[in-house]
């Protein structure tokens, strides 16, 4: 099992306030027409976030839904990096072209956040194969929203990681709303984590603002998984302050009361007490709290000032080389240089 520290620690303080931070800005950012596509904030959810990141060893491997910028910096990925992402900038975690559902680092371990709903699930099951047929003990952690467990998907892939006996934990994030539907009329059983029971799988749920709580409960699954090749699934319950993403007031399935309410168990709140019970300065906790403010706002510079990805380098890596005789009939109704922009780069890569 991953090293047992005295959680929370300062520097799990840290994380989750740089967390928070970087949610509050890439929001502004989007709004300043910095930022495309979609974005979906984790505000309210930096205990599950920085919990089972710091179970996790440095060669397991880690799949993400979209709701992905808390899980990759916590994973190691530079905030200067997951935003030039965000900016879809070429210094970016995934080179620009991915943005903020789809941050990724293979070599932190990272594997992607991944934007259609339950369609991580095969590549980490897939992934929990390619480990076990290679031999190494190690163990994947498959993130996925309460939404995605009434996806296909998920039954598949719990079914055959049971059946094989796969070294993977699935670690179900229950914000309590599926986009703005809640857990309670979408899901005919509310807790989640019993339908593993189906698969004869190991369960649990935890409270997902408790890091404490959060760390023993994956830790010690992804040690049963990686030395026994027993698969699990771990249901952490959180919250979300924001919308289902930034374009969502969060405001029309949700009173303010209910909002307010969970504020007042702010996880971060939470173990910046504990941490004070425990014996940490002040000035210790306010330091933490002004690097994580400078480290973002270093990120958002580094992202503003890098260059955009480079126009021939669009579809570079979209097909395999083997591809050529498949695209070869579209070439001649590409009138406008699709053949050398996409084709030829793609290929090429």
């Amino acid at each position: 099992m991953a090293e047992r520290a005295k959680t929370p620690t300062l520097e799990q303080y840290e994380a989750m306030v740089t967390i928070r931070a970087f949610e509050t800005e890439a929001e502004r950012q989007y709004k300043a027409a910095k930022i495309g596509g979609y974005c979906h904030l984790s505000s309210g959810q930096e205990a599950t976030t920085v919990g089972t990141m710091a179970a996790m060893t440095p060669s397991d491997l880690l799949v993400t839904g979209y709701r992905c910028h808390g899980f990759a910096l916590a994973r190691g990925v530079p905030a200067s990096e997951a935003m030039a992402e965000l900016f879809g900038r070429r210094s970016g975690c995934a080179g620009g072209r991915g943005g903020s559902m789809h941050l990724l680092d293979p070599e932190r371990g990272f594997y992607g956040g991944w934007g259609i709903v339950a369609g991580q699930l095969p590549v980490a099951t897939g992934l929990a194969l390619a480990l076990t047929r290679r031999g190494r003990e190690d163990a994947v952690l498959c993130e996925l929203g309460d939404g995605a467990v009434n996806m296909g998907a998920w039954h598949e892939s719990l079914n055959l990681a049971a059946l094989w006996e796969l070294p993977i934990v699935y670690l179900v994030v229950n914000n309590v709303y599926g986009m703005g539907t809640s857990v309670s009329r979408a899901s005919a059983e509310p807790d989640l984590f019993k339908r593993a029971a189906s698969y004869r799988m190991a369960s649990e749920r935890v409270d997902g603002d408790d890091i404490e709580a959060v760390f023993d409960a994956t830790d010690r699954l992804l040690g049963a998984a990686r030395e026994q090749r027993k698969p699990a699934v771990l249901e952490a319950m959180t919250y979300r302050y924001r919308g289902h993403s930034v374009a969502d007031a969060g405001t029309a399935y949700r009173t303010k009361d209910e909002i307010a309410e969970r504020r007042g168990r702010d996880p971060i709140t939470r173990v910046r007490a504990t941490l004070a019970e425990r014996g940490a300065e002040e000035a210790e906790l306010e330091g933490a709290e002004q690097r994580a403010r400078d480290t973002v706002a270093a990120a958002v510079e580094f992202a503003d000032a890098d260059a955009e990805p480079a126009l021939d380098r669009l579809a570079a890596g979209m097909y395999a080389p083997t591809s050529d005789l498949q695209f070869a009939r579209m070439k001649p109704g590409s009138p406008y240089g699709e053949d050398e922009l996409v084709y030829a780069a793609g290929l090429g890569a």
